[in-house]
């Protein structure tokens, strides 16, 4: 499927739960997901809203953005789950009819870094204004985003994370709260949640991604009855953290382990991340997809697996003993490089990508298979607030996702495949049987008793055979038993000791370079003390708490 930009109407109305344009993009020469020739951005598509007319382009499935606006102007961002801080570079600086400050930070990410002052100026998101916003008033960076048609960042994640409010905690101040927490607590009748799903969508079909705070889309309202997911920690996170129970590919289930200090043995920490465009996994994950693909093979240039564009992986993820399968054609997109080669989008990392905070990084390659639910906590009859989590709703169905992949990739597609969910993280992965197999196995169950007869049969004479051989062998041994000084031992059967050995990563590879990876690393955002995500913990509403980051 051809990539379009993702679009939403602002809503208008009593309530503050609105919907926001939701652009998805990528660089001038953009190549479509089928894996087709590049083709140039011509003239925007136009699509008629109930609201308004929204421009649209072809683009590629690598980041996500929105406009917020900045001092009356708009400034169109990467809506980033991985972080927690707005900034935007403006060409000449400074924003416009902000109030810059002589205090400086420099953000770094995953990959890149942006350097400016710390600023503050009256902000609009989703049609909800802040009256005096922190952020930071960029006169250099270096990040993908950029190259994309970005202006800047949106971080939305929890304020214990951001560097900005950190900064300005150390001042004594109070001021330096993320966009999203300032906009919550200025409507504290309001459901604190954001909802997005990160769809692709074909040449023809209408916009199917979405993005809104404070409500859910109506095609997706069922969201609202899944699993609660708890945050990791389920107090006062600093990101989007959740616990994986396993991934199921083909019909086989793993178990997975973690490397974060207090979390279940048999769980992973993983970081929900719609910054990222692929997912950072460990090694043996990566193997475990691609290793038994045909034709499958690590490209330690790359630092991705490479493989064959018409071999379908078909892969899920349970949480919460939920299971959520992602579309094929996530799982070995295309390369940008090369349309002919498709690559693996789970990247292996030889290291704790999460430096101890989490085992995996899930970017929108995972996302974009959900419709998803990150909740901050809402503040209950009696005034206190509830713990952050998420709630997801799988977008896929596998047998309709392999007809898709197909269409696009060429070949047949499979049919009733079915994922079960594993008990504590273990067990088995079963694939619903073929038609052809499941009339094999009735006709089978007819004949059943008759095959018995026969193999009782069989037994029966098998065991006269024996009697007669041990018979004869006693006698024989009998005859010859002074001859032999000691008895005679068989020796073992030959075995051959193979171990499953994984190819040979060398060094730790560093992240993907064209990737936008929007995950703060500083030692800033490392070590800032644990807050209140939003509102404070035990708070009543209209109430300000102040920051303890």
């Amino acid at each position: 499927m051809k990539l379009q930009a993702l679009s939403l109407a602002v809503l208008a109305g009593v309530s503050v739960a609105v919907k926001i344009p939701f652009i998805q993009s990528k660089r001038t020469t953009l190549q479509r997901r089928s894996g087709g020739t590049d083709v140039s951005v011509s003239q925007p598509k136009v699509l008629a809203s109930t609201s308004a007319a929204l421009t649209l382009s072809d683009v590629n499935d690598l980041i996500y953005m929105a406009n917020v606006t900045l001092g009356g102007v708009d400034y169109l961002v990467q809506l980033d789950t991985g972080s927690s801080d707005l900034w935007v570079l403006n060409n000449p600086t400074p924003i416009p009819n902000a109030n810059i400050t002589s205090q400086t930070s420099n953000l770094t990410y995953g990959i890149g870094w942006a350097y400016g002052n710390i600023s503050y100026v009256k902000a609009e998101f989703a049609g909800i204004s802040v009256p005096s916003q922190a952020f930071l008033d960029v006169s250099s960076a270096q990040n993908p985003a950029l190259s994309y048609g970005a202006a800047g960042l949106l971080g939305m994640g929890f304020d214990s994370l951001s560097t900005i409010d950190a900064l300005v905690n150390a001042t004594g101040a109070s001021t330096g709260r993320s966009l999203l927490y300032n906009l919550f607590q200025d409507n504290p009748s309001e459901p604190n949640f954001i909802a997005f799903s990160l769809q692709s969508t074909s040449d023809d079909d209408q916009v199917s991604g979405s993005f809104a705070i404070g409500e859910t889309e109506s095609q997706y309202s069922n969201v609202t009855s899944t699993n609660k997911i708890p945050t990791w920690p389920v107090n006062s996170p600093t990101r989007w953290n959740v616990l994986l129970d396993s991934y199921i590919v083909g019909t086989e289930t793993y178990t997975v382990s973690t490397g974060v200090e207090g979390a279940p043995s048999n769980k992973a920490v993983v970081l929900l991340d719609s910054g990222t465009s692929y997912t950072y996994a460990p090694t043996e994950v990566c193997q475990a997809i691609y290793g038994g693909v045909s034709g499958a093979q690590y490209n330690s240039v790359l630092g991705q697996w490479t493989v064959p564009c018409d071999t379908e992986i078909d892969m899920a993820l349970q949480f919460d003993n939920q299971i959520f399968p992602i579309h094929p054609l996530d799982v070995s997109p295309a390369s940008l490089s090369d349309p002919s080669t498709c690559v693996g989008s789970f990247v292996p990392q030889s290291v704790s990508v999460g430096a101890g905070q989490f085992d995996w990084l899930i970017g929108d390659n995972v996302l974009r298979s959900v419709y998803a639910v990150y909740d901050f906590g809402d503040f209950d009859s009696s005034g206190n607030m509830g713990n952050p989590y998420i709630q997801m709703l799988s977008l896929v169905d596998p047998n309709q996702a392999s007809v898709e992949f197909h269409d696009v990739r060429g070949g047949t597609p499979q049919g009733n495949i079915t994922y079960n969910t594993s008990s504590g993280g273990s067990g088995s992965t079963s694939v619903s049987l073929s038609t052809d197999v499941a009339n094999t196995i009735d006709k089978l169950s007819k004949y059943l008793p008759a095959m018995l007869g026969v193999m009782a049969l069989n037994a029966l004479v098998l065991i006269i055979l024996a009697i007669v051989g041990i018979v004869l062998l006693c006698r024989r041994r009998g005859r010859g038993a002074r001859a032999r000084k000691t008895p005679g031992r068989l020796s073992p059967m030959p075995m051959n000791n193979i171990s499953a050995r994984y190819p040979d990563y060398g060094s730790p590879q560093e992240l993907h370079t064209y990737q936008p990876v929007s995950m703060a690393l500083t030692e800033d955002t490392l070590f800032a003390p644990p807050s209140p995500a939003f509102k404070g913990e035990s708070m009543r509403p209209g109430d300000r708490p102040k920051s303890v980051a």
